[in-house]
């Protein structure tokens, strides 16, 4: 799940602009950040904050492709380690 974020964050950067759909995906990943680096890890804040992501993506796809970025990759990610 970092890699995935990690990956998922250094290509958000890479978006110019000031969507509204995008920043508040980036505010899910901020807040999954902070879940896996908390010293009390619960599964469910986890697979809440991936799912929090996925449907930011979702919402944010249309902003992202026309950025160049391909975000399905991501989605698709997600969906299989939440078992979707």
């Amino acid at each position: 799940v970092a890699r995935l974020i990690e990956a998922l964050e250094s290509d958000l950067q890479k978006i110019s602009g000031n969507s509204r759909d995008i920043q508040h995906l980036k505010d899910e990943i901020e807040t999954l950040k902070n879940v896996l680096n908390s010293p009390v890890r619960r599964h469910h804040w986890v697979s809440d904050a991936l799912h929090g992501i996925r449907e930011r993506s979702l919402g944010a796809l249309d902003a992202a492709m026309a950025e160049g970025i391909e975000i399905g990759r991501y989605i698709s990610e997600i969906g299989r380690i939440i078992g979707m």
